[in-house]
């Protein structure tokens, strides 16, 4: 079986399917539920200091195809790249990922920030299923994406912001997982190393992955994605061609 025909199944069943999906938070803090709650019906009123960050969200996803994440700042967008990476579990509806997801949805790609970068390379990608041996003969090649050498034995912390997207792009855009989640954190690098991104983000996409890619940039939506979704107060209020979504929300609010 080739990669790519490991990634799109000869059904090509949704690898993702939400459901009247919601996740609560409470305003300073993530409000404290034990499991008989989330059976509950009484608990899942809304309580003072409660707030919805997504509800009723529903959409499938079939393998290969590339999702722009619309709206504005505090919409939801982040949320449910946690919600399909199942970093967050939803307090009602049903979350179905079929794929392993590679996620790079936060600045810090998942990494520990005492540990080395070198460390910190066979540690994330070995909790995403990658043998020791393929880590070591991958290493080089994330480590010259990266362009990040002389930093092997520093402290994770220690990095700018700017060498964290480096060397977490780097090591996620090689995982095998089929889909690949990008939030907002490619605006902290340089222009060279962000084209140099979107170039692997194209490899990807033509070897099959499916994507969410949640930007504020109208011109790189539009350059990936083909769908869009728009999240507007917590609610997904269109799911239509990216071209359709970007017309919608800029006639509502102006470009993303």
């Amino acid at each position: 079986m080739t990669a790519t025909s490991a990634i799109i199944s000869d059904d090509n069943a949704p690898v993702i399917a939400v459901s009247d999906a919601g996740i609560r938070f409470r305003r300073n803090r993530r409000s404290r539920r034990n499991f008989k709650d989330l059976f509950s019906r009484k608990h899942r009123r809304t309580r003072p200091g409660e707030f919805w960050a997504l509800r009723n969200v529903s959409f499938t996803v079939r393998a290969g195809e590339a999702i722009g994440v619309v709206g504005r700042n505090g919409q939801g967008k982040s949320t449910l790249l946690k919600l399909v990476a199942e970093v967050i579990l939803a307090d009602e509806g049903h979350v179905h990922v079929g794929a392993g997801v590679a996620p790079l949805i936060e600045i810090t790609g998942g990494f520990v920030d005492d540990l080395t970068v070198r460390d910190n390379v066979y540690l994330t990608a070995g909790l995403h299923g990658m043998k020791r041996s393929e880590i070591d003969a991958r290493f080089g090649e994330i480590i010259d994406f990266a362009e990040i050498g002389d930093f092997l034995d520093t402290p994770y912390k220690h990095l700018s912001s700017g060498m964290k997207v480096r060397i977490a792009f780097a090591v996620i855009s090689r995982l095998e997982e089929p889909i690949l989640l990008v939030d907002e954190v490619l605006a902290v690098g340089d222009k060279a190393f962000r084209e140099k991104c979107y170039r692997r983000i194209e490899e990807l996409l033509a070897g099959g992955r499916t994507l969410f890619f949640v930007s504020h940039n109208e011109r790189d939506l539009k350059r990936f994605c083909t769908r869009g979704l728009y999240l507007d107060k917590g609610s997904l209020v269109l799911d239509a061609p990216i071209g359709d979504v970007l017309a919608r929300y800029n006639a509502e609010y102006g470009t993303p």
